[in-house]
């Protein structure tokens, strides 16, 4: 059966450009939006609104009526605190506030491995690891799944944080185990917002990858079943990458080269992505 209505925010972002057409085809209306301009045309379903997560009255008027809300906007790397603080933790706050007055059912949110990205790689994490946030923008994600939890417990949203490791093309030997394919994170939003219950829930956004370092076993119930494998990469990623040092952090730490960066300062600047990933 599909959904009245969802809001998709970070439309515009790379990832939220995957999610647009899938969650399209869920609903009657797809609401998208992101500070930046859509420069894609509209899907058949959606309308697309320009707008700041940090103005709290246009969250709401286009939250209004929505059964979900998808919530991939706000800064996708380091940043200096005020520009995390002003979209990263008041624009979440603005969106879970909204969409409680709104009636929303449930937010499907864009968390980050960097919530937890300061526990060493031989320490498998689930969805109980304590927070060790290795980044302004990790410390953002800590707040919004707490923040998550609290509407859960008090007012009954439901929520499902996705702790995406790397969503990007396999370009280095962390993302042999990191990496999310696109494929699989059309996949598994889908089952975040398909599945009947989930009240709040903790899921790590990695796929069937062999050398995967987290364990996605406690969030079952959603039906993520991912398909791709890291591994079809690995002849040519050992063949080209330098014999890691295993006491280098960045190779080290669950959130990799963000384990080093300096706060306020870009670690996505340091995963050496290919050109179609930025």
């Amino acid at each position: 059966m599909k959904l009245k209505k969802i809001v998709l925010t970070g439309a515009a972002g790379r990832l939220g450009g995957y999610l647009r057409a899938p969650l399209a085809a869920k609903c009657t209306e797809l609401v998208s939006t992101d500070i930046a301009p859509l420069t894609e045309p509209l899907i058949e379903g959606e309308r697309f609104i320009q707008a700041d997560l940090a103005d709290y009255a246009k969250m709401a008027e286009l939250i209004e009526g929505a059964e979900m809300v998808v919530h991939f906007g706000g800064h996708p790397d380091e940043k200096p605190f005020d520009d995390i603080l002003h979209a990263n933790i008041i624009g979440c706050y603005n969106v879970w506030q909204a969409a409680h007055k709104a009636g929303v059912r449930r937010i499907v949110y864009a968390s980050s491995i960097h919530a937890v990205g300061l526990h060493p790689k031989t320490q498998a994490i689930h969805a109980e690891t304590p927070h060790r946030p290795d980044s302004f923008y990790g410390l953002a994600k800590c707040f919004a799944e707490d923040m998550a939890k609290l509407y859960w417990d008090k007012k009954g949203l439901e929520a499902v944080c996705l702790r995406i490791l790397s969503c990007a093309h396999v370009t280095n030997l962390r993302a042999l185990g990191s990496w999310l394919s696109y494929d699989d994170l059309i996949h598994l939003v889908e089952r975040s917002v398909d599945t009947p219950v989930t009240g709040f829930t903790v899921i790590y956004g990695v796929s069937n990858n062999d050398r995967a370092p987290v364990d996605n076993s406690a969030a079952t119930y959603l039906g993520y079943c991912p398909r791709d494998n890291a591994e079809i990469f690995a002849d040519q990623i050992f063949a080209d990458a330098p014999m890691p040092n295993p006491r280098d952090p960045d190779q080290m730490m669950h959130g990799g080269p963000f384990a080093t960066t300096d706060l306020g300062e870009s670690g996505v600047a340091k995963l050496g992505l290919s050109p179609d990933d930025t």
